[in-house]
């Protein structure tokens, strides 16, 4: 099944359910009126926005209304939580050595999580706002679960059967200033902006044999300006799944229905330095610091730079048969007009 949230009706906007070829949808006020009311309410509306889903796809309705990306927020424009962790340990290790710090050996045990600010993301069309490049803009291409409610101190497999919705994810940081930051000691703020969201979220059994053990097994592509930049497989070097992650934040607390855990941006193992990018013949990156990193211990400093006010990006799940599963994350870098 597949959902989205067009920007109408109020602040959290208005629940459709969109087929699967995600050419229509239809809004569905008689079951619940936004995506948090659903999961508020998931064992009674789930079926009822199947059968819709399922009417969708047979075509039974005479007159669906066009599905358009640009017209949605991501699926929840909002939500009581928004807890990202670093799942992929390849590209913790990378970033800390561009900073220059050595990774625990706990972080391959133990996984590496911070809380975002939840109270406002951006829609996957919208742009990418900052008020000055020296910033380092950076996009994060990343994928996601939407939860249930989940008790304290869930076992992983109790966490699995909560897991409601997926999704793709942009956690633009702002690179620049995370240093800065983290010599505080108090974790991140300020270095992470507005995150956006894929425009579909979906069940899980619409990636088929592709989700098992708690992960996406399919490549996340991301364009920069139009060219390939990464397609890592997103279930390839996860090192710990999605249950765990789930199960890492209920140690001490509950989680409600709508919360989102991230798996922090995906990233592959590559042996070979010089093959590493998509012009060498290597499987590309969802982040800059990893390609600047990788550029400094090649060449002694980064080439590429961050990102510019003109630039855009792209970042898209293509199913086995090349067909987008999420719909694609495009945004343009801008300078903030407020």
């Amino acid at each position: 099944m597949k959902l989205a949230t067009l920007k109408q009706g109020g602040r959290d906007g208005t629940l459709v359910v969109v087929n699967r070829a995600m050419t229509h949808c239809r809004p569905v006020p008689a079951i619940a009126r936004t995506l948090q009311a659903a999961l508020d309410d998931w064992d009674v509306c789930e079926p009822q926005l199947r059968q819709v889903y399922e009417a969708l796809n047979s075509g039974a309705f005479a007159n669906p209304d066009a599905f358009d990306p640009v017209l949605c927020h991501s699926p929840l424009p909002r939500a009581y939580q928004w807890a990202d962790g670093s799942a992929y340990v390849n590209h913790v290790e990378l970033v800390r050595r561009a900073r220059g710090a050595e990774l625990p050996p706990e972080f391959w045990t133990d996984p590496l999580m911070y809380q975002g600010g939840s109270d406002s993301f951006v829609g996957p069309r919208d742009p990418i706002y900052a008020l000055s490049e020296d910033w380092g803009i950076d996009l994060e291409a990343e994928v996601a679960v939407i939860t249930g409610d989940v008790k304290m101190d869930a076992t992983a497999a109790q966490c699995a059967s909560a897991i409601r919705l997926l999704m793709l994810v942009n956690d633009v940081s702002l690179r620049n200033l995370i240093p800065g930051e983290l010599a505080k000691g108090f974790g991140f703020l300020q270095s992470k902006p507005a995150t956006a969201f894929s425009p579909v979220a979906i069940t899980p059994d619409e990636l088929g044999a592709d989700w098992r053990d708690g992960r996406m097994h399919r490549p996340l592509t991301v364009q920069i300006n139009g060219q390939m930049f990464g397609k890592p497989d997103a279930g390839t070097d996860m090192v710990f799944n999605f249950p765990q992650l789930v199960a890492h934040v209920t140690k001490t607390r509950e989680m409600e229905a709508g919360s989102i855990i991230g798996s922090g941006t995906v990233s592959n193992k590559q042996g070979d330095l010089n093959g590493s990018s998509i012009a060498n013949g290597g499987v590309g990156y969802c982040c800059l610091a990893e390609v600047r990193m990788y550029e400094t211990i090649e060449t002694g400093k980064p080439q590429t730079s961050f990102l510019k006010f003109g630039d855009t990006v792209r970042i898209e799940m293509l199913d086995r048969d090349g067909k987008s599963i999420f719909g694609a994350i495009e945004q343009r870098v801008e300078r903030y007009p407020g």
